[in-house]
């Protein structure tokens, strides 16, 4: 069933709520499940990734009890590696799950088959399961792709030197580095080339330290030193952050609508990179303050600018940077991001096709978008925005549609993924 998406004549001006942050649900669940000790999550995401996550790490022995109501879950961890004779896991869709939970199982003992959906059989593993295998795992490719599925023959992890290409996904190297303290020696971690979205790595040192482990890097953050013979601890209760991804898109409706939003509890200075969002509006020329509740957009008698901005670092913010550019004063480009290619969907070129289809000019190259102001004077192709089954692309779509009437978003049930009442939460912001 399609959504028909709100448009808005007036200034949204709001202090809204967003769940909790998936990238550190995810974390913190496998940092849990390994470690001496019982963990309550606090403002816990429920949401099809980290019900992924959790299906997983229960079939690998965790004990996890959840209360979707106290938006907690409660991890039993095992004080140790995983050790079962055989599983067979269903990851879905979900990049962090099967990426950081390969080296975990790697490190301990068993057989273990890792498998999701069809896009997932086509999302790029081969430089994890390479580095992998250089601190002693074993991971297969079962259809020789690099991609899932995979089998995991797990035997412990040798540690030693392990280098690693990280121009796809920073998420190898966070496996890498959640995995590592299980090793028998010592692992070195050392990026081959780029490494993109370094915020995201950084997320994850901090939390290892946050349950006992620390990483030593170089200071041009390329190498990272992990000592064998760690083990989690539990810090009892951990409360994860509102998700700062998921805070873009409210963050935007105060700028597309000239108006004024507040996210509770999200501030510069925390876990996640993607605040730097709100970067972004100021560079389009709103007003960002953090606040003793949290960060606020304020676009009220503001006209928005035109960008050039390397979005590497917040490339999952990208699609709500480009939802908000039509109505810029003019063209933006936001650069340094074709690994989103390698997203649920191939982002840019999604991305760049919907806008058009809408009647917006813009510029796709490989690692690039460039988008042009919007015009009453262009012409729609329909009114139906495809989202690749995709949750960014959905979201996107709805801050689009704020000044564009009659925008009909197809499958809007995708955000399940990360954000299953967005809509809900949506509409309350929208309403007068």
């Amino acid at each position: 069933m399609n959504y028909k998406a709100k448009s808005c004549q007036h200034a949204i001006i709001k202090v809204v709520s967003v769940p909790g942050s998936k990238s550190i649900t995810n974390r913190a669940l496998l940092l849990s499940a390994l470690a001496q000790g019982t963990t309550v999550l606090r403002n816990a995401l429920f949401c099809d990734d980290t019900d992924r996550m959790v299906d997983c790490l229960q079939q690998l022995g965790v004990r996890i009890d959840a209360n979707p109501e106290a938006e907690t879950l409660t991890v039993v961890g095992l004080g140790q590696v995983f050790d079962i004779p055989s599983a067979s896991l269903f990851v879905g869709n979900s990049g962090t799950t099967a990426r950081f939970i390969t080296p975990a199982i790697a490190a301990g003992k068993g057989v273990v088959t890792l498998d999701g959906v069809a896009r997932m059989r086509e999302r790029p593993m081969q430089d994890l399961i390479d580095a992998v295998a250089q601190l002693g795992g074993n991971v297969t490719s079962i259809n020789g792709t690099g991609c899932p599925p995979l089998e995991i023959q797990a035997n412990g992890l040798r540690g030693g030197h392990s280098k690693i290409r990280a121009n796809i996904s920073s998420q190898f190297i966070s496996g890498l580095l959640l995995a590592s303290p299980y090793a028998e020696q010592k692992s070195i971690i050392e990026i081959d080339g780029t490494l993109l979205s370094a915020p995201y790595v950084r997320m994850t040192i901090a939390m290892m330290a946050d349950f006992g482990v620390d990483v030593s890097t170089d200071t041009a953050f390329r190498s990272f030193t992990i000592s064998a013979g760690k083990t989690y601890v539990s810090p009892g209760e951990y409360t994860i952050e509102p998700d700062a991804s998921s805070a873009s898109y409210f963050f935007a409706a105060a700028a597309v609508t000239a108006g004024c939003v507040t996210v509770r509890d999200i501030h510069r200075g925390g876990l996640q990179g993607d605040t730097a969002f709100t970067d972004v509006l100021e560079a389009m020329g709103c007003d960002v303050t953090d606040t003793p509740v949290g960060l606020c957009v304020d676009a009220r008698g503001r006209s928005l600018n035109g960008v050039e901005l390397d979005m590497n670092a917040i490339s999952d913010t990208l699609m709500t940077a480009a939802a908000v550019a039509p109505y810029c004063s003019a063209k933006s480009r936001f650069s340094n991001v074709g690994h989103v290619r390698h997203k649920e969907t191939d982002r840019l070129n999604a991305m760049s096709n919907e806008l058009q289809r809408f009647g917006v000019e813009t510029l796709e190259e490989d690692d690039a978008l460039t988008v042009v102001p919007f015009t009453e004077q262009s012409d729609v192709v329909d009114n139906v925005w495809r989202t690749y089954d995709d949750h960014r692309m959905a979201m996107a779509a709805a801050v689009f549609a704020l000044r564009n009437d009659g925008v009909v978003i197809q499958d809007p049930s995708c955000v399940n993924k990360t954000f299953p009442d967005f809509f809900d939460r949506w509409e309350r912001l929208v309403g007068q």
